[in-house]
């Protein structure tokens, strides 16, 4: 974190950044976030403590800030509501700064705080050398982390953990590798395919490690050398500027551990080179740890052969029935169904595809929104995401539910997959997710945003509207209303099918979480209804299950896969929906 002047002094801007972030958790700060790297308005990172709100403007420059880094601050204070201000400064302050601050505190009282490098160590010297982590370990996870641990110690070199979105896959691996280090001082290089993945990772690991325990991010933006490489104790590096580094010739250091997130991405040239560099998962190579939710993939590659079979498997059905996630309403819609179509189609063998352009009517925004607002009501403290295919759809999504007054939602997205929208920054992305987390949104909708892994254990509603299926993104999505959260009794779901595979979706969950009962439970109040015009249609759901016979097979297809058959026996049975 902050040992020494040098190092802060060495280290790049962003790191600095997040080892602010880092340091204000470990002095007792709560709700942290970095809430600007780029554009970031004169604010870099927000905070609570002793119930105010604290802004922290962060300037990792060779000379010493002035008066008008104070004022962008005190500026920035008021566009964020916040009360503490707080200019942090590598290099110090002149006294231009010094004196603004004395004047602000004496005729405007505002309470403007200047920190420099001496101040932050100091402040990491005066910290106790233990971890920060306080949650309480479910018997489930207590099982993984010894396997893992176990498999290590016995000199087995791979694990792979397989847990549902909401059940701590994260938390697993960290307390195993905090288990590990604690008797061996084992180095770690954690990798992901993206960077915002890199970043959360990082920040889900600090509540493991000690003060004295050092992190690195590695990556295309924050471009590492071999010394800060070898002395780190925790390198977080997305997978393809490890893989650049591996075949430009240049030496990797050692690494004893290789930790790989969202461990279905494995099976790529990149992640094969940077496998066969450490020789991971082979008697002489680093320990592999592959964690997933979604362990499926598309084509033939087995993540078995890099990490061997599950040390552990629990998927989203066994933590509903077990009580590990939040208990769900999942209501399927079929407002937007045009049975007379089916007339129209001939064959006797259909592709998904073919289906959802005859089965499906797209317009029908108002009533979803009306629906919303009555799901809205029944929840004590509602929050929301919903999932929208476009950004110009999220946008509509967002005006129509804002004109209603009963709630203020925000569409977030990642890239201008859109013509005519260009793509939202980091700055204005954070903003609305900080706002999100604080309350002052409540509702987000979300394009390509929510997939993996954010957290956000207060959702419960969650609505599905114009999206295409995919189990794995829709395990993914669904998975981020099912964490447990204080005073969350229940998610409710709102599906309104635009695909097919999506029915097959509902049935298999059906099946799965309310056809069978644990018999620890005194109940399980998990549903799966199927709705027309906000009452109770069976007679649709009955047609779908025997037309969608072999749901699973339905609902992990590919969209242009001929799996659908259309018996003509059932013609009568739909001239009656």
């Amino acid at each position: 974190m902050f040992d020494n002047l040098r190092d802060i002094a060495n280290s790049s801007w962003q790191a600095f950044e997040r080892n602010i972030c880092r340091l204000l958790l470990y002095m007792g700060f709560s709700n942290v976030r970095l809430v600007g790297q780029r554009d970031d308005h004169g604010a870099d990172v927000a905070a609570i403590r002793y119930g105010k709100k604290w802004l922290f403007q962060a300037k990792h420059w060779k000379k010493a800030v002035g008066d008008s880094v104070l004022e962008e601050t005190l500026k920035a204070l008021y566009e964020y509501k916040a009360d503490i201000p707080v200019v942090v400064a590598s290099m110090g302050f002149d006294s231009s700064a010094k004196q603004y601050q004395q004047n602000l505190m004496r005729y405007n009282k505002v309470p403007m705080q200047l920190w420099d490098a001496l101040r932050l160590v100091n402040e990491t010297e005066k910290l106790p050398e233990k971890t920060l982590n306080t949650r309480s370990i479910r018997k489930y996870q207590e099982s993984a982390i010894k396997e893992i641990t176990g498999a290590y110690f016995s000199g087995e070199k791979r694990a792979l953990v397989v847990l549902a979105t909401g059940l701590g896959k994260t938390f697993v691996a960290a307390e195993s590798i905090r288990r590990i280090r604690a008797i061996e001082q084992k180095r770690v290089l954690v990798c992901a395919h993206t960077n915002d993945l890199v970043y959360q990772l990082e920040r889900a690991f600090w509540p493991f490690l000690k003060p004295s325990e050092t992190t690195l991010v590695w990556n295309n933006y924050e471009p590492q050398n071999n010394e800060s490489l070898e002395n780190a104790d925790f390198t977080f590096a997305c997978v393809d500027t490890v893989y650049n580094y591996i075949i430009n010739r240049k030496e990797l250091p050692i690494f004893d551990i290789l930790l790989v997130d969202e461990c279905h991405h494995v099976g790529s040239s990149m992640y094969d080179q940077v496998f066969d560099y450490l020789a991971a998962g082979k008697e002489n190579g680093a320990f592999a740890l592959g964690l997933t939710a979604t362990p499926w993939r598309a084509d033939e590659v087995q993540i078995s052969k890099y990490f061997g079979e599950p040390k552990i498997s629990v998927d989203i059905i066994d933590g509903l029935k077990n009580g590990f996630l939040a208990n769900i309403d999942y209501r399927i819609f079929t407002n937007n169904i045009d049975w007379n179509s089916l007339k129209n189609i001939k064959g006797k063998s259909f592709s998904p595809k073919q289906i959802n352009k005859t089965l499906f009517i797209n317009q029908w925004d108002d009533s979803v929104v009306d629906t919303f607002h009555e799901a809205w009501n029944e929840q004590t403290y509602p929050r929301a995401i919903i999932f929208c295919g476009t950004i110009e759809h999220a946008i509509t999504m967002k005006n129509k539910i804002n004109a209603l007054g009963f709630c203020r939602a925000e569409a977030i997205y990642s890239n201008a997959s859109d013509r005519g929208f260009e793509a939202m920054g980091q700055y204005k992305r954070n903003r609305i997710l900080s706002d999100f987390d604080e309350g002052n949104i409540n509702v987000i909708c979300a394009v390509d945003i929510f997939n993996e892994g954010i957290d956000v254990p207060d959702v419960n509603i969650l609505v599905f509207q114009r999206v295409t299926h995919s189990r794995r993104i829709f395990i993914q999505q669904l998975g981020r209303g099912l964490r447990l959260s204080e005073g969350k009794d229940k998610v409710i779901v709102l599906d309104f099918v635009s695909d097919i595979r999506r029915f097959a979706a509902g049935i298999s969950l059906k099946n799965s979480v309310c056809s069978t009962r644990d018999a620890t439970r005194i109940d399980l109040p998990n549903k799966v209804t199927f709705y027309k015009a906000n009452k109770e249609d069976p007679q649709s759901e009955s047609f779908l299950r025997q037309w969608l016979d072999d749901v699973v097979a339905i609902e992990s297809s590919d969209e242009d896969a001929s799996v659908l058959k259309f018996p003509p026996a059932f013609e009568e049975q739909y001239d009656d929906l």
